[in-house]
């Protein structure tokens, strides 16, 4: 039984996952800007031990994905905005201390994409793209079977590749990055500055209009998926893999999104073989960063044996 923890802005979720990828069950917490991490490491035994007693399985390990830059080979964290007092900690070696079992660590999209890569949408591929869109565009690359790292081990930041230099300004620095343009906070903002409303929309609710035929909020919906094509479209591009998964909470809404984004994918990759590449939902739904964070830890201790 693997232990799994995806750590992630809104809250912190540990679960128990088999060896053929099946999650058996899960728990969260909340959290809050500033959280101290005593109090999250507490939180994350208690949560862990808790699912390991109702299970009457030792753990054999345990997995984690965490939001932000992650240094895999040291178990550190490195600089989170919203979790300041984190940075520089080793998660691995303060959880292997207070649960007795080995830990690996990986930045959550990175850990997102091995999990779907083995036990969901990619199974069997080589080369794999992970991309979860919802507050945020966080991307994970699968090649020959292995996260694509940068230099010192870096996760490449690719939600915030430049779209349009003259779109909004991202807190990343750049303005009209992917993520400014084609996240859910993005299409919230467009749909407000066309077409303002007494209280703003959550992307789910434009979605949820959409689909109930709305013109304003089914224009929202294209304005954002045309965007999405064109980021899909510079990674079919630059990297033609055999698949793409799409998941986060925007793409619960994957139909709504579907035909805009593979015109304008069409529309903008002339020169390499598009169309064998397929573009689906995730398979492993919205737990795909916890049963992902369970598979670092295969990856990390089992998977080269």
């Amino acid at each position: 039984m693997i232990g799994a923890l995806d750590i992630g802005g809104t809250k912190i979720a540990a679960g128990l996952v088999e060896e053929d990828g099946h999650l058996l069950s899960h728990t969260s917490t909340s959290t809050q800007t500033n959280l101290a991490l005593e109090d999250a490491l507490t939180s994350m035994v208690n949560m862990l031990t808790e699912l390991s007693s109702k299970a009457a399985s030792p753990l054999a390990g345990v997995g984690i994905g965490c939001t932000g830059p992650v240094f895999p080979k040291l178990g550190t964290i490195g600089k989170v905005e919203f979790m300041p007092k984190w940075e520089g900690a080793n998660l691995v070696e303060m959880l292997s201390d207070r649960l007795g079992v080995s830990v690996a660590i990986e930045n959550d999209a990175d850990a997102a994409a091995l999990g779907e890569w083995a036990w969901g949408a990619g199974r069997g591929t080589q080369t794999f793209l992970l991309i979860t869109i919802g507050t945020g565009i966080g991307v994970g690359l699968v090649i020959h079977g292995k996260i694509y790292r940068g230099v010192d081990s870096a996760h490449p930041e690719i939600g915030h590749h430049v779209i349009d230099p003259s779109g909004p300004l991202c807190f990343c620095g750049a303005h009209g990055c992917w993520e400014s343009l084609a996240s859910g906070p993005a299409m919230e903002r467009w749909l407000q500055a066309h077409y303002p409303q007494p209280r703003s929309l959550s992307a789910q609710q434009i979605c949820q209009l959409a689909e109930q035929g709305d013109q304003k909020a089914s224009e929202a919906v294209k304005h954002t998926a045309y965007f999405l094509g064109i980021g899909l479209a510079n990674m079919i591009t630059q990297y033609i893999p055999e698949c793409i998964a799409l998941g986060g909470g925007l793409m619960q809404s994957f139909g709504l999104f579907r035909e805009q984004m593979l015109t304008t994918i069409d529309q903008n990759c002339g020169l390499v073989p598009h169309e064998k590449v397929q573009i689906l939902p995730v398979a492993l739904g919205l737990h795909s960063g916890l049963i992902g964070a369970a598979r670092v830890w295969v990856e990390h201790f089992t998977a080269s044996r």
